[in-house]
């Protein structure tokens, strides 16, 4: 009896030691899995962070891509759009000097003499670009986004699409061609001093069927026209029957216009300043100066410059100029 006693109580000890290593086991068994399944959740979001970081960065990257993308696209399409207008500025005779004529002027003709006028309004200041006549230079100054007016040449051979395209815009102007003192690339039509009065009409009937909407006319050359007071009589006559206003490039001090205008009982308005007489972008851009000058001294000024590369390039980097005055089409002033 004694000696089964004594071999249970082994096996019993035995059991013991089984359970307490299962559970020593279990222990380091869930441990185990513990510190597996911990590590691996830690791995987990480490992983989900690196690719999560790594998706932002590739975004980041992807974004950085498309901006210098789109810098390259916009850079290769203003210096294609520079090449267009340089190409259609070297169609042209050059800078505003063709204006005059063929002979180069060392300075433009100087504006009327205008009484000081200080006004409590801001300042006001329209820029006329001329010899607008194909889609590449509507582009380019509508590119500009400043209210800048265009004054389109009649259609002829060379641009025939001149009068389709002022009709999109709201405001515009024709830029019609004159008899200059001496200029040999006339353009088709041009106003000679010698034309009749049935003629000029016939031409401003033209000029009105063509531009529906056209309410201003500034003279392209019109050197010798504008100083012969009977041709501007016939002119100004026909423009008013069409109710039609006439701008006065000024392209010679000899103009006959300001009598004109005065005869008819209207007032003489004319450009203050060229802005491109000489095409180089500094010189341009003096010139946009003191034209502002002109309109903070005057109340108003009229600026006028072609669609030349470097012409449209200063305008751009002068808008922060614009601030201390009012920017306005043709028909803000009068």
């Amino acid at each position: 009896m004694a000696k089964r006693k004594k071999k249970q109580a082994k096996s019993s000890k035995i059991l013991t030691y089984i359970a307490w290593f299962l559970a020593v086991l279990a222990l380091l068994l869930g441990s185990l899995f513990g510190g597996y399944y911990i590590g691996y959740e830690e791995a987990k979001n480490d992983l989900e962070l690196q690719v999560d970081a790594e998706k932002k960065k590739r975004l980041s990257l992807l974004k950085k891509a498309e901006e210098i993308s789109s810098k390259k696209d916009k850079k290769s399409v203003n210096t294609r759009l520079k090449n267009v207008l340089d190409k259609e500025s070297r169609k042209s005779t050059g800078a505003a000097a063709h204006e005059y004529g063929d002979t180069a002027l060392p300075k433009p003709p100087e504006p009327i003499r205008r009484e000081v006028k200080r006004t409590a309004a801001k300042p006001k200041l329209a820029i006329i670009i001329d010899d607008v006549s194909v889609s590449s230079h509507v582009r380019a100054i509508k590119n500009l986004n400043l209210p800048l007016t265009m004054s389109f040449l009649p259609p002829s051979k060379s641009r025939p699409n001149s009068a389709r395209l002022a009709q999109k815009e709201s405001v515009y102007m024709v830029h019609l061609p004159m008899e200059a003192q001496n200029f040999s690339a006339e353009e088709p039509m041009t106003l000679r001093v010698s034309d009749s009065d049935a003629k000029i009409q016939s031409r401003i009937r033209a000029i009105k069927e063509a531009f529906p909407r056209v309410s201003y006319i500034n003279n392209h050359t019109g050197s010798k026209f504008t100083s012969n007071e009977m041709a501007m009589n016939r002119l100004i006559y026909a423009l008013k029957a069409q109710n039609i206003y006439f701008i006065d490039s000024r392209t010679t001090a000899q103009t006959k216009a300001p009598k004109v205008m005065k005869n008819f009982g209207l007032e003489y308005v004319s450009r203050d300043v060229f802005l491109d007489h000489d095409l180089d972008k500094k010189s341009v851009k003096e010139q946009i100066k003191k034209a502002i000058k002109v309109a903070k001294l005057h109340g108003t000024a009229i600026a006028i410059g072609h669609p030349h590369a470097n012409t449209l390039a200063a305008l751009r980097e002068s808008k922060h100029l614009f601030k201390d005055i009012e920017l306005v089409y043709i028909n803000r002033l009068y």
